[in-house]
């Protein structure tokens, strides 16, 4: 138990409970710090606040647990552990949540405030450590034990000199401080005893609490004295560079407002003058202010801004830039929105109108305007368009914004190297000007546009004027566009309601957190049939306009557009298509001015090579089945499906040598080995002795040398020949497959698959060997492209020879052995 001494109590004022004072001990402090303690003991734990030996402290007690820690202590009489926490945060501190040095404290009083809350009067008696937490339940208890006090000599000269240092020092930082009663100083001045003022000044100066941790951590009296001393001189430095600034502050206000009073008179004299042009301009800008949906920043930040320019010369460079500015301000479109056409029948018929296909396009579009109809608040999509040129993905941009009656908007990023072009120039640089987005903001006239960044994978990155591909980023990202920061405006924009559509040839060009950011849509290229209808409804009729021919003097038959298609143009979109339907158009435009009449015309396959000259492609047919180890494969390219040959030789010869030819990339070489090792391993499937492999080379070649080839769709195509090639069978007739292989001998699937199946429709192909996998490719393609095809879905390359070999050999087939020393002979 705790031994208690007969100190007397120190008297507190209630109704100012706020202040720490000095417990009276008559000037002696030994008796103070001569106190025991119990094994167990109350430990109060104090938020920015630290107690000091000798000091007493009121301090408002909140927690519940405090609150039962002082209800129990006051009652029994006994004395609690007081600490501080390191972190005011922690609503249940434990032992590493604390500062280990702490002092021993008696409750003096504890009141009831008037606004609810309880302040207990608490007095420091001696340094203890917290040695370790025995309970947290009612309260907190530990274990603690006493740190001896080492007193200063009374007659120590140091120590005398010492406290007056500290004294003067925390009168000059009262004087200095704003936070501090000003009664603190008085304070000061009556406190004879040095340990006490010591003490006094640590617990009741506005230090960091780490540093009065520190303080009370510090053995001696001289050395605490010491340490308070350099804290002390540290801050009244601090105190006197605020008092300075505010004092410089407080004259640039006083010359600021001299020179408002004189611009004031000047005005007033112009006034009576009667005005000048540039009041016209001020009047006329505040008027259209006036009319502007404005938040309160915008508007404070215009009214500044024209404040500052009323009080600059016209004559100054500085007007017209300011001029310019406030000028930008007032062009934008703050908050005014065009009204969305959200008929679904309306928007499905205008997407239509313009565009052929593009149904996944049209689908996202028409998903907008369902939930827009729903929420009137939905942010707009921010759309990614990628595919091979000539597509439609800018002029898409346009019909979407037809659709939805939204203005249209559109900024090439082509070349783009300079990330100002992006956030504009900070208005302070000669000829600055705002970025591209605010600019077409203020060309439309409205804050949701449809906005279209043309050639987005062509911007230039990491340049010496900045990264611009970076600085998109901001503009493309959903959770930041709300508050686009323009270097030239100065002032944030939100550009959440603008429906962003970005077009791309080339994603990989597009660093990977600009692409994170957008929705992707692929727009492939057109198939055939697809042109032919495009060229009907839209290519033509705009040709025979552009070229003055009237309607119904010009058509062309359905096999005439086809025969364009497939023997004058090579290209994924329909622009060189529209360059040839052009062609026609003038050539009947030249008739007409050299006879002077128009002569109804309907174009049919046999007119073209008058029209357009000799075919510059053509593409391959099926050649039949009679030579073994040849096999029709297909393949996709930027232009559409095309069907390919695979050509396998076999030529005597001991190594059995493997020979790839025809322009092939790495993937497609280690298709032909792979091929090539699993019929070694799986000789038996097909019948064959092992030691044929090292009794004849083997050569594949794969026609139009001069054209690259690659990708591992070719490999079932691959092992079906070499496999023909070493039995000699025939391959069954108007037969094309495509698909990828492993060692294991598994078919994997492959993409392009409409434009492949299409290919081989136009090649004369009947049966089409696939991966089971790509079946769900084929339930995506309107049926009337898959009339007269039969797909065969395999999952081994034992089940493709199973379909593509026939028992039939193919006349003057080899003799197929291993060479032994007699057959050599």
């Amino acid at each position: 138990m705790v031994k208690k001494k007969n100190i007397p109590e120190p008297e507190f004022d209630e109704s100012n409970p706020a202040f720490s004072m000095i417990a009276d001990f008559d000037g002696n402090e030994n008796g103070l710090f001569d106190n025991e303690i119990a094994d167990t003991i109350p430990v109060l734990p104090l938020r920015n606040m630290v107690l000091f030996p000798t000091v007493v402290m009121p301090v408002t007690v909140g927690r519940k647990s405090s609150l039962k820690l002082i209800q129990s202590a006051s009652q029994s009489g006994r004395q609690i552990a007081v600490l501080c926490q390191k972190n005011p945060d922690t609503e249940e501190p434990g032992l590493n949540d604390m500062y280990q040095t702490g002092a021993l404290a008696k409750i003096i009083r504890v009141f009831d405030m008037p606004d609810q809350t309880t302040t207990v009067v608490l007095q420091g008696m001696q340094r203890i450590r917290l040695e370790s937490v025995i309970s947290d339940k009612p309260f907190l208890t530990g274990h603690a034990v006493l740190f001896p006090e080492v007193l200063p000599n009374s007659k120590s000269r140091e120590f005398k000199a010492l406290v007056e240092s500290c004294k003067e020092a925390a009168i000059k930082y009262v004087k200095l401080s704003e936070s501090i009663q000003p009664d603190a100083a008085f304070a000061l001045k009556n406190i004879t005893n040095g340990v006490f003022l010591i003490n006094f000044i640590c617990a009741n100066l506005p230090f960091e609490v780490k540093d009065k941790a520190r303080l009370l951590k510090e053995t001696t009296c001289e050395g605490r004295a010491l340490k308070l001393l350099s804290i002390l001189n540290r801050e009244i430095q601090l105190a006197e560079l605020r008092v300075n600034i505010q004092k410089r502050t407080h004259e640039d206000i006083d010359k600021q407002q001299k020179e408002y009073f004189l611009q004031q008179e000047l005005k007033n004299i112009q006034d009576e003058l009667g005005g000048s042009v540039q009041d016209q301009d001020m009047e006329e800008m505040r008027l259209k202010a006036a009319q502007k949906n404005w938040t309160d920043e915008v508007r404070r930040i215009f009214e500044k801004e024209l404040g500052k320019l009323e009080r600059t010369n016209s004559q100054s460079p500085d007007y017209n830039v300011q001029l310019s500015y406030l000028q930008t301000v007032l062009s934008l479109p703050w908050n005014e929105c065009t009204k969305d056409n959200l008929d679904m029948n309306n928007a499905r018929k205008a997407l239509d109108k313009d565009h052929y296909g593009l149904e996944k396009v049209k689908e996202r579009i028409l998903e907008h305007l369902a939930v827009m109809k729903l929420r009137n608040d939905f942010k707009s999509p921010i759309l990614c368009l990628y595919g091979p040129p000539g597509v439609g993905k800018t002029s898409l941009g346009l019909s979407i914004a037809n659709a939805l009656k939204r203005k249209y908007v559109r900024v090439s990023l082509g070349g783009l190297h300079d990330e100002a072009e992006i956030r504009g120039h900070r208005k302070t640089y000669i000829g600055a000007m705002p970025g591209r987005i605010i600019k077409g903001l203020a060309k439309a006239g409205s804050s949701n546009p449809v906005f279209i960044l043309d050639e987005i994978d062509k911007v230039s990155q990491m340049t010496n004027q900045g990264d611009p591909a970076s600085a998109l980023l901001e503009v493309l990202d959903p959770e930041q566009n709300g508050t686009f920061h323009d270097n030239y405006l100065d002032i944030d924009y939100d550009l959440s309601k603008v429906m962003f559509i970005a077009t791309a040839n080339n994603l990989n060009t597009i660093p990977t957190p600009l692409l994170d950011r957008m929705e992707i849509i692929e727009v492939s290229g057109y198939i055939t049939e697809e042109k032919i209808e495009i060229a009907k409804r839209h290519l033509l009729p705009k040709e025979m306009e552009a070229n003055g021919i009237k309607k119904g003097f010009l058509t062309m038959t359905r096999p005439a557009i086809e025969s364009v298609i497939e023997n004058y143009t090579r290209e994924s979109g329909v622009r060189e298509l529209d360059k040839k339907i052009g062609k026609i158009c003038r050539r009947m435009a030249c008739q007409y001015a050299t006879d002077g009449t128009f002569t109804k015309k309907a174009v049919k396959p046999d007119d073209l090579k008058e029209l357009l000259g000799t075919k510059p492609y053509s593409r391959d047919k099926y050649q039949g089945n009679d030579y073994a180890g040849v096999v029709t494969g297909l393949a996709w390219t930027a232009v559409g499906g095309e069907i390919l040959f695979v050509e396998t030789s076999l030529s005597r010869g001991k190594e059995g040598k493997l020979t790839l030819t025809g322009n092939l990339g790495d993937v497609m070489k280690e298709s032909a080995m792979l091929a090539m090792e699993y019929i070694r391993a799986h000789a038996g499937i097909l019948e064959l002795d092992p030691a044929v492999f090292n009794s004849w080379n083997v050569h594949i070649h794969v026609p139009e040398g001069a054209i690259p080839k690659d990708g591992p769709s070719a490999g079932i195509t691959m092992a079906t020949s070499i496999a023909s090639a070493f039995t000699q069978r025939k391959v069954r007739a108007n037969l094309a497959m495509t698909g990828e292989i492993t060692l294991r001998g598994k078919v994997l699937p492959v993409g392009g698959i409409r434009e492949k199946i299409l290919a081989a429709k136009r090649a004369g192909i009947t049966d089409i060997i696939l991966c089971t996998e790509n079946r769900r490719d084929i339930e995506e393609i309107p049926e009337e492209y898959l009339k007269g095809v039969t797909f065969h879905y395999v999952s081994k390359i034992s089940e493709v020879w199973q379909i593509a070999l026939l028992d039939e050999k193919v006349s003057d087939a080899l003799d197929i052995r291993p060479i032994t020393d007699k057959t050599d002979k």
